[in-house]
């Protein structure tokens, strides 16, 4: 069959499906794509050609990816979408999309656009030279942060690569970003492909079984833990495995606290449920996690947050088990490393640990500690603060004013923290975070992204103004294609997360407000220039200038009527309001390894640093 390369990619992309627990479906949904002159000749044709492999127009490169990774999240990795892009600037764009999916570990395949393979006509617009080789180009700097990086210069050089391709998304330890880099000139050549090229195929995703020696082990340590303490990471919700957490817990009694990524794993008011765990963890969670003599980490790879940088377990003589598919996750903190499928494992292990159930005390202090956390999170749901609401009242007010099926989005800056500790998680999609490269920019673009993959689901874009700065391109997007996301706008003056860590470290807020400079000019303001004048920008108007219907809240109770109203509304709508700077969430036996400056003029800076020197012994190897 004789096919250009864009051709022949589109062609063998419609036919992959991947399959686990006997259910089939198409991996891929469709492409993303800006086009320029590095792929409308080739990759714009093969998809102008194919209309029953979507095309979905973008208004950002970085944000098409991201939009990607939120649908594979979604989808708990059993299908994505393809992003296409120009040469140039077009693929440099996606490299920050490429970094967040690998390093959260969830599959996007992108198709930049690259330099003409046959080089005569080099340099062609857009090219990196380099005096040392001709075989380097833009695209070269996508190597770090792919799990599978190729560039295609013969046409039939895809009959070996696309099947790797698969191989690398399809697979629950490999998976992440994958670049192909298509010279321009490629992308058009022809070649006489086979026909069995392009046959359906399914890839199958499979739960692996853990070793029986190793699964042993694990049981004998959890019969002699008197204090034992899973800590869910994202894998127990790609796994599908929150039902079987479930039954283990309940069966054993033990406690779960919850990573960014692996929050869901449990219903919130579960009886084992305590909450986020670590850096921007829970009480309940962090005080358990202090005296654990076992923890066992399912599905995490056990992040700076999660460990509180490698303070939030003290007892002297904690161990590990980790139930992970790979197998430098599970190998971590010199752990008995359980290499399996999250649903697998825990459905083999519950049946070895035969009648074994907590202590009574344990079980007591689990449930006075638990009934403590629900106390605080109902006291900052119900702060009126004035004259602006605080951000914790606004979270309870998004959370309990929702659809109980609906999932929640957000990424990056002090609203992640606060979200971690107080969303009351009702199912495991609810509560949908990027914080493995906590992406400023990431909030809209996800959200349409998961619009996408779960169009019957009501989803809330939780973003601050700074994140929503950096990337709001995406609401045409979603009113083009008439995918309505609610987006709850905080509008702070600028950086609020790194205003209150600034603040913490002896800074006082340095170069994180948007305001005019002070003193005529010559000193960027802090937080201690209560004078200083703020920006005249309006945040409302650009949005509502980029297609959506805005909301306009002034008080709390505006702000809930909006919500409600919201629900009315057919299209993408913005609901936007002020809220207080200062007024933040407590951060509850836990700590963040940010070093303050070891000599400093400034007192404030070398008392901070006082501070951090008498936490940081507290840190631990494992």
């Amino acid at each position: 069959m004789k096919l250009t390369t864009a051709q022949a990619i589109i062609r063998f992309l419609k036919n992959q499906q991947c399959e686990r627990d006997g259910v089939s479906q198409a991996f891929f949904a469709g492409c993303f794509g800006i086009f320029g002159h590095g792929n409308i000749s080739g990759m714009g044709q093969a998809l102008q050609q194919n209309p029953d492999f979507r095309y979905y127009q973008s208004r950002n490169e970085q944000a098409m990816v991201h939009a990607a990774a939120a649908f594979a999240k979604t989808k708990n990795r059993l299908q994505t979408l393809v992003c296409t892009s120009s040469i140039g600037p077009g693929a440099t764009n996606m490299l920050t999309g490429a970094a967040a999916a690998t390093i959260n570990r969830v599959p996007v395949l992108l198709l930049p656009g690259d330099i003409f393979a046959r080089r005569n006509v080099a340099p062609v617009l857009q090219q990196l030279e380099m005096s040392s080789s001709q075989d380097i180009s833009v695209n070269d700097c996508f190597k770090p942060v792919s799990r599978y990086w190729d560039r295609i210069n013969r046409p039939d050089q895809l009959l070996t690569a696309l099947p790797e391709v698969m191989r690398v998304l399809t697979s629950p330890v490999e998976t992440g970003a994958v670049t192909l880099a298509l010279p321009q000139d490629v992308q058009t050549e022809a070649f006489d492909y086979p026909n069995d090229f392009f046959r359906l195929r399914t890839w199958q995703v499979p739960r692996t079984r853990p070793d029986v020696a190793a699964l042993n082990q694990a049981a004998a340590y959890i019969r002699s833990a008197q204090k034992p303490l899973i800590v869910a990471g994202g894998g127990v919700i790609y796994s599908e495995a929150t039902e079987a957490l479930r039954q283990f817990c309940e069966a054993t009694g033990i406690p779960v606290g919850e990573t960014m990524a692996g929050k869901g794993s449990l219903h919130f008011d579960h009886a084992q449920c305590l909450g986020a765990i670590g850096a921007t963890g829970t009480l309940a969670a962090n005080r358990i996690a202090h005296d654990a003599d076992l923890v066992i980490g399912i599905g995490t790879r056990y992040s700076d947050f999660t460990t509180a940088s490698k303070t939030a377990f003290q007892n002297p003589d904690v161990k590990f088990v980790n139930i992970n598919v790979a197998g430098f996750d599970a190998h971590k903190h010199s752990a008995i490393a359980v290499i399996g499928d999250a649903k697998a494992t825990l459905t083999e292990l519950q049946t070895m640990l035969g009648g074994y159930y907590v202590s009574a005390d344990y079980v007591a202090q689990i449930q006075l500690l638990r009934q403590w956390w629900a106390d605080e999170v109902e006291r900052i749901y119900s702060i009126r603060n004035t004259p602006l609401p605080s951000q914790g009242e606004l979270i309870g007010a998004v959370n309990e004013l929702s659809d109980t099926d609906a999932i929640m989005v957000c990424a990056a800056g002090s609203l992640p923290g606060d979200l971690h500790k107080l969303w009351r998680v009702r199912h495991p999609k609810n509560y949908h975070l990027e914080y493995g490269y906590s992406t400023m920019g990431y909030e809209v673009a996800g959200g349409l992204g998961i619009k996408m993959a779960a169009p019957e689901r009501e989803v809330i874009v939780m973003v601050g103004d700074g994140s929503y700065l950096m990337m709001s391109q995406e609401i045409v997007t979603s009113v083009q294609e008439g995918y309505k996301l609610v987006i709850v706008l905080l509008d702070n003056d600028g950086y609020k997360s790194i205003g209150g860590l600034s603040r913490s470290l002896g800074q006082a807020g340095f170069g994180t407000r948007y305001t005019f400079p002070v003193e005529h000019g010559a000193r960027v303001a802090t937080d201690a220039d209560t004078s200083a004048q703020t920006l005249p920008i309006d945040l409302a108007a650009n949005a509502e200038s980029l297609g959506a219907c805005v909301l306009r809240c002034a008080t709390y109770a505006e702000f809930c009527n909006a919500l409600t109203h919201a629900k009315t509304i057919d299209r993408t709508t913005v609901i936007y309001i002020q809220n207080d700077r200062y007024v933040g969430v407590p951060g509850y036996d836990s700590w963040w390894d940010v070093p303050p400056a070891e000599v400093s003029e400034m007192p404030s800076v070398a008392e901070m640093r006082q501070q951090w020197e008498v936490m940081r012994v507290k840190e631990r190897l494992f």
